[in-house]
């Protein structure tokens, strides 16, 4: 089990949520704190996870979670509700990066994921997600692509990916039913033709026996 699944199982499922996203994600800035409470160094896993109720009405959060070293199990350390968040910082409006921000009303963290496509993926549905949920003015998304923004998310571009298919593959069958069609038209002359020549030959031949 892949360890977005394995966070969805411990940490959402339990509470009646759904996850909707996560991105594995490392401080750029590390802040000054030498030892963590639990007294072991900061050299832990962290993902930022975007999730919602399965109850209506439905209520978004955005939770950062946390896998400590030798450990299996995850640790809840923040959590937001959508209508928190204010900003969301793509970091370069013109190329994918791995870098992004995130400013809530009570905090701001400057993130790097573990690649960029984690990332651009993570937006695409945390904005889709913005758009759908948000009951107060909706956080602003600055620096970021706008294939990230155009209301194509992931999940459209995969419903658009199975239309463009099935379209492809329907317009195939018509393009051979046409073919077949006209195929069958062209044996049933062949075969017109074939009996009138041999009515023809046939009378043809009485003709000279006569």
């Amino acid at each position: 089990m892949s360890a977005k699944s394995a966070i969805n199982k411990v940490v959402f499922t339990p509470h009646d949520e759904k996850m909707l996203a996560a991105v594995q994600v490392k401080r750029r800035t590390k802040k000054k704190i030498p030892f963590l409470a639990t007294g072991g160094q900061g050299d832990y896993m962290t993902f930022i996870c975007l999730s919602v109720t399965n109850k209506k009405p439905s209520h978004v959060s955005i939770t950062k979670v946390k896998q400590f070293p030798g450990s299996s199990s995850f640790a809840k350390r923040s959590m937001w509700t959508i209508d928190q968040l204010r900003q969301v910082n793509g970091c370069d409006p013109n190329k994918d990066c791995p870098e992004f921000d995130l400013a809530f009303d009570n905090a701001f963290d400057q993130w790097v994921a573990g690649s960029a496509g984690e990332k651009c993926t993570f937006i695409q549905i945390l904005h889709h997600t913005c758009q759908r949920y948000s009951s107060q003015s909706k956080p602003e998304f600055v620096n970021c692509q706008s294939k990230l923004l155009g209301g194509n998310s992931i999940l459209h571009s995969a419903a658009d990916s199975v239309t463009s298919a099935v379209q492809k593959a329907s317009q195939a069958l018509n393009e051979r039913g046409e073919r077949l069609s006209r195929a069958e038209e062209k044996t049933g002359e062949m075969k017109n033709s074939a009996e009138q020549f041999s009515v023809t030959a046939h009378k043809l031949a009485m003709k000279h026996k006569c």
